[in-house]
């Protein structure tokens, strides 16, 4: 498939088409963004990989040196340029398209590290910038005499996304990176008019992914009245062509949040105050504040619950860096008491923070899950939530608000606030456990274990009673909560009454589905997956018809028995007769005698 999309990207125009002057001149015909995005997404970049499709740019350059018998010596390196006069077929053009790949992935693999470029590094990346830019020159000149009117559009495209990508990064002539990007967009919008609906995809998806970059570069000039909030929410697209822009974007939010952080000398957290002497420590948290602000502000009823949980991963991040620093900071402090108090405060209110929000997280994960629970799988992908999958969440949220109350209630001067805080998780554990316990009991229904379900009904519907008579009792009763905990008590009602009327209604048809299971025992088979026969297993307490759920007809005995093996008459061998010295019966024989004769011949 591949090889087949590479081959098309080749393709030469026929050449009966031309006029007579032009065939020994033919014009070469370069899919570049179709040529560009296969590789990319099939090499690395699907997943961010920009090291993996450097190599595949080296790789793929080496082959065609190769196959063009292009190289530049074996012992001593003779450098080879290309020119008008040398592209004689179209594959190189291919070399020097994949020249200027090789060399901006490399400035993408530097700008993508972890900890971001060094000043040593981001000098190589520039210059890295600037050889991609140079080969993208270089294409698009070549394209322009040696390339059909499409080709030579994509390849001025390509140099000028290259270009702006340059100056983007040099955080300098923002209008010529603005007139760039401006012109590469214009062409993959006439492009994306003309040609199959592949490549019309293609033209528009980069277009979205020029907007962006072409937005920030109006912010930098002044001529956009975009806020950081708006920047931020561009940078949740996806694309290649984005990541330079969310680099930039992270390192603009990250200085923002520096300065602001710089006024942020205290943490505020149920009525307790903690200084926070570490810059690191303030960012971080100032990082998580900003996130918490998209989960709980106006705007995220309208947000999807995958987006939801991606920011709370990310606020999980920004809160496990800040108490990294405490816990540093922790083991570099002095002998000074008053300072170990401060940050492990500091640290305890970090801690119960994070808490709170994983209940948040694992709340959302069991309305998805509930969501998918009664729902009828139409697609094949789709995967349809399970109770036991329900009542392992629960368990989660069980331990959750088990160690937030554990960390509340440490210490000794406890303020009111922490103490609310502490009888609000045991209200969130009862109610917990009740869900936990009807979808228990539903796992158990679905089983067909009647008894076990109406019992666990019973005990949900008295959780819900007692949590609901709590929550009512108490002085800022959540509405929300106790209208789920009455229908959580309906449901346990009404369906713990279908549990005992199924029961019975089972146990009225017992005999008779006995005799008709009984009817149906064979005495014989020849099945050997079949499990031990009925006479095999009368010292265990096991079904004789065996279980409803089994498809296979249980058997008493193999009939006809199998043979045993009986033994034999004893065989006797007379082992001694050859070892017994018998005495000499010579002189008990009767002699002959002989004649006179006789002698003289015996």
């Amino acid at each position: 498939m591949a090889k087949q999309k590479e081959t098309s990207a080749m393709e030469i125009d026929d050449q009966s088409s031309l006029p007579s002057d032009q065939i020994s001149n033919p014009k070469f015909s370069v899919n570049v963004l179709q040529l560009l995005k296969s590789a990319q997404m099939q090499h690395g970049l699907r997943f961010g990989d920009y090291a993996r499709y450097r190599r595949y740019c080296t790789a793929r350059l080496r082959r065609l040196y190769k196959s063009l018998k292009f190289t530049h010596g074996r012992l001593k390196y003779t450098k080879r340029s290309i020119s008008i006069t040398t592209v004689t077929e179209v594959r190189f053009l291919h070399v020097v398209l994949y020249t200027a790949e090789r060399a901006w992935s490399h400035a993408m693999e530097k700008k993508t590290l972890p900890d971001g470029p060094n000043a040593r590094q981001r000098s190589y990346l520039i210059g890295r910038l600037r050889k991609a830019v140079k080969w993208a020159s270089l294409f698009q000149e070549l394209c322009s005499i040696k390339g059909d009117s499409r080709t030579s559009l994509e390849a001025e495209a390509y140099a000028a996304y290259m270009k702006g990508s340059l100056l983007f990064e040099q955080d300098q002539n923002w209008d010529v990176a603005l007139k760039c990007f401006k012109s590469a967009r214009a062409v993959y919008e006439e492009l994306g008019k003309y040609g199959d609906l592949e490549n019309q995809v293609l033209c528009r998806e980069r277009v979205e992914e020029l907007e962006p970059s072409i937005r920030y570069c109006l912010h930098k000039i002044g001529e956009s009245n975009l806020q950081t909030s708006e920047l931020v929410s561009i940078g949740e697209m996806e694309g290649p062509a984005l990541d330079l822009f969310k680099a930039k974007l992270e390192a603009a939010m990250a200085e923002a949040r520096s300065q602001q952080a710089a006024s942020m000398t205290e943490f505020y957290w149920l009525g307790n105050r903690f200084p926070i002497s570490n810059a690191k420590t303030r960012v971080s948290i100032l990082k998580a504040q900003e996130l918490e602000k998209d989960i709980h502000g106006s705007a995220a009823d309208s947000l999807p619950a995958e987006k939801k949980l991606v920011l709370y991963d990310k606020i999980f991040a920004a809160y496990h860096e800040a108490r990294s620093c405490i816990r540093n900071d922790l083991v570099t402090a002095a002998n000074s008491e008053n300072v170990k108090d401060e940050l492990s405060g500091l640290d305890k209110a970090i801690g119960a923070i994070l808490g709170q929000r994983t209940i948040e997280r694992n709340q959302l994960l069991v309305k998805i899950a509930k969501s998918k629970l009664n729902k009828v799988r139409d697609d094949k992908n789709e995967k349809v939530t399970k109770p036991e999958e329900l009542v392992r969440l629960y368990d989660l949220l069980l331990q959750n608000t088990a160690d937030l109350s554990d960390l509340v209630s440490s210490g000794r001067d406890r303020k009111m606030e922490e103490v609310a805080l502490a009888e609000e998780c045991e209200l969130k554990s009862m109610v917990f456990r009740a869900e936990r316990c009807f979808y228990l009991a539903k796992s158990y229904s679905s089983a067909g274990k009647r008894t076990e379900a109406y019992a666990l009904y019973s005990r949900a519907r008295s959780l819900a009673d007692a949590a609901l008579m709590k929550l009512q009792s108490a002085n800022a009763a959540d509405q929300v909560m106790i209208k789920e905990l009455r229908t959580l008590y309906n449901e346990s009602r009404s369906n713990s009454c279908v549990e005992h009327a199924k029961g019975i209604m089972e146990e009225e048809k017992a005999p008779e589905n006995l005799s008709k299971k009984i009817s149906n025992i064979s005495l014989s088979g020849t099945d050997k997956k079949m499990e031990k026969l009925l006479m095999e297993k009368l010292d265990t307490y096991e079904s004789a018809v065996g279980e409803a759920n089994m498809k296979v007809v249980p058997r008493i005995e193999t009939f006809p028995p199998a043979f045993q093996p009986v033994p034999r008459n004893p065989i006797v061998l007379d082992l001694a007769y050859n070892l017994i010295e018998f005495p000499s019966l010579d002189a008990r024989m009767k002699k002959d005698k002989k004649g006179f004769i006789s002698r003289f011949w015996g």
